[in-house]
């Protein structure tokens, strides 16, 4: 079972990413935290095979969670960004190298990325 851990202050769109991977990646698990501080909690217990972080939440942003991960050795390339904000924005925000992706989870477009991290984590859950 490939392990996700969803940290996002919009409850609406972590159900519906959550329920998303469920009915399209069975051997991938989800974990949300709509708190980012929880978040960091379960950051700490560790285990995820993938982490989908919001960049802008109350609290704390993500590249802070971001820094923390890999702080305390998840792989970089284990992390994507999340934002509502354009690609512009977002690539300066976090150049090339800073993460697996950076994709704004609005845009059809960028879903398909998602997808083929989704796809590829579920291949792997088969085969172990």
């Amino acid at each position: 079972m490939g392990r996700i851990l969803l940290i996002d202050d919009d409850p609406a769109f972590t159900r519906f990413l959550a329920d998303y991977i469920a009915g399209n990646f069975p051997l991938l698990q989800v974990e949300i935290c709509n708190n980012p501080m929880m978040g960091l909690h379960s950051i700490k217990n560790g285990g995820y095979d993938l982490m989908l972080i919001d960049l802008e939440m109350p609290t704390m942003d993500g590249l802070k969670l971001l820094k923390f991960a890999v702080s305390i050795g998840m792989d970089k390339n284990r992390i994507v960004i999340l934002s509502g904000r354009d690609a512009d924005f977002l690539h300066n925000v976090c150049p090339m190298g800073t993460c697996l992706a950076v994709l704004n989870k609005f845009e059809a477009r960028q879903k398909s990325v998602l997808d083929m991290v989704f796809n590829s984590l579920n291949q792997k859950a088969s085969a172990a």
